[in-house]
């Protein structure tokens, strides 16, 4: 099913139609600011194997936790140094994914072998309302057309997709580019992959 939603103001009603999905073990497809992304609930193992079978990715590469706000970003981290986290708000929310080393609350089979975490707090109205409306992160991967092409068009995932996932959620045409990945897991910041998010502010760790 393809879902019409605001993207400025989501409307309420519609946003809960999403999150009725994702309490059912549902997978949805929904816009980032940065690309549109393949989600579920962090506390589904049913949704979470069929994401992976969608995706045709081996259950352990890693995947992405979406939040709604800083809080979340911390709770699902063993700790942020208060330097880094007074950074980390400044640029968030924003075009980012951070890794750290992940709390013990993070369910033990979404851990990677190095037990960490990637979190991202977008900057896009709908798939915030998403996240707070359901009221703990969502698990999510992009979706690509090819190696070097992501998707931008709702329309076109939806027929792609719409016979293997639950819902897909239009939010309009977007200008996708992947976020930039910051690793903190090692202590020292590590750019494991440049996206959309500057980085000139790592200088001031």
């Amino acid at each position: 099913m393809l879902l019409s939603i605001n993207p400025i103001n989501p409307q309420p009603r519609l946003i809960q139609r999403v999150v009725d999905v994702l309490q059912n073990d549902g997978i949805i497809i929904y816009p980032t600011d940065t690309v549109y992304g393949l989600g579920c609930s962090i506390f589904s193992k049913k949704a979470m194997k069929r994401l992976y079978q969608i995706k045709k990715m081996n259950q352990k590469k890693p995947l992405t936790f979406i939040c709604a706000n800083q809080t979340e970003v911390q709770e699902y981290t063993q700790g942020i140094p208060t330097h880094v986290f007074k950074l980390l708000r400044r640029k968030l929310p924003g075009p980012y994914t951070f890794v750290f080393k992940a709390s013990k609350i993070v369910p033990k089979m979404m851990l990677t072998p190095r037990s960490t975490v990637g979190l991202r707090w977008p900057d896009h109205p709908i798939a915030n309302e998403i996240v707070t409306t359901f009221g703990h992160p969502i698990l999510s991967c992009s979706l690509r057309i090819s190696a070097d092409e992501l998707y931008e068009d709702p329309h076109e995932l939806h027929e792609k997709y719409k016979k293997q996932v639950d819902l897909v959620v239009d939010g309009g045409i977007i200008f996708a580019e992947n976020s930039t990945i910051i690793d903190f897991s090692h202590g020292e910041a590590e750019i494991s992959r440049m996206g959309k998010g500057s980085v000139d502010w790592l200088d001031e760790i």
